[in-house]
């Protein structure tokens, strides 16, 4: 069986617990004979990147580990691994085995496969328009327990993770620097608290700020919601003396204007709080 982090098998285990809590009424009605089986197949109905299908197994090895052995078992095989780039209409999977079983982890299933699928496109299709130069990264803008899941499917479409948590590097943000009386401040006092091998990340919004931060010594400015012209000018002032990212209502729509900018990161928080569920259906053979 697929191991996960505890956070993400309860999650799991709650999304089932969720459906199944009363059972499957339907189901059960029309399949109460456990020894009727069936088979079918996955299939992608629009173009997607395919991400999620060690979850899906699970999900169904789960379903199945409640019925203590009492239906026919299932088997599922994916015909494509996770990251591939699939055109509308491609098979992705075919299953057989208890037609209970089946039905009853069906939109579970699919939940997560979709879910983690459409992040995977939408990061695939932004990366694309970022270019090879500019690593897209991830951020924690993300429902709670799906973290490790998304992060995962953000590197299935080519994207790169941020911090995984608030213990994963020092960000210096608006609150932050409110609460610390200024960046300088909050920079020096962030450099005397970390670990020397932790790089140092300040928030700005302002050319002003960015010089700030650049004689604080941040290792990492990123420019938050800035426009397009103060961008470009925020490069020229640092050049190399920090590494740069470019952060703050950035999508699909927007990344190519980006991608002639001398940064090295973009992080987009669209890439998981927003997503559009990859469009997969689940379909039985007659």
């Amino acid at each position: 069986m697929q191991t996960f982090s505890p956070i993400t098998e309860q999650i799991i285990e709650l999304a089932l617990t969720e459906d199944l809590v009363a059972g499957d009424m339907t189901t059960d009605a029309i399949c109460d004979d456990g020894r009727r089986t069936s088979r079918g197949y996955l299939v992608a109905k629009a173009d997607i990147v395919l991400c999620g299908q060690h979850v899906f197994e699970y999900v169904v090895e789960k379903v199945q580990n409640r019925a203590f052995g009492a239906f026919e078992p299932v088997t599922v095989e994916f015909l494509h691994p996770d990251g591939a780039r699939l055109e509308k209409g491609t098979k992705i999977a075919t299953f057989s085995g208890s037609t209970n079983i089946l039905l009853k982890a069906e939109r579970t299933a699919l939940n997560f496969l979709q879910h983690m699928s459409g992040v995977a496109t939408q990061t695939h299709a932004m990366a694309q328009l970022l270019g090879p130069k500019i690593k897209l990264v991830n951020t924690r803008k993300v429902l709670a327990g799906m973290r490790e899941l998304d992060h995962y499917a953000v590197q299935c479409g080519g994207g790169y993770s941020h911090r995984f948590n608030l213990g994963g590097g020092i960000m210096i943000k608006d609150n932050h620097i409110a609460a610390a009386g200024s960046i300088t401040k909050a920079v020096s006092q962030s450099r005397e608290f970390a670990p020397h091998t932790l790089k140092i990340e300040v928030e700005v919004t302002s050319l002003d700020e960015v010089r700030e931060a650049l004689a604080a010594g941040a290792d990492i400015i990123m420019l938050d919601n800035m426009t397009h012209d103060a961008m470009k000018e925020a490069c020229d002032i640092i050049g190399n003396r920090a590494l740069i990212e470019i952060s703050g209502n950035v999508t699909v729509e927007s990344a190519e204007q980006i991608r002639d900018l001398r940064v090295q990161y973009v992080s987009s928080g669209s890439l998981t709080h927003s997503v559009r569920a990859a469009d997969i259906s689940m379909l039985f053979e007659r």
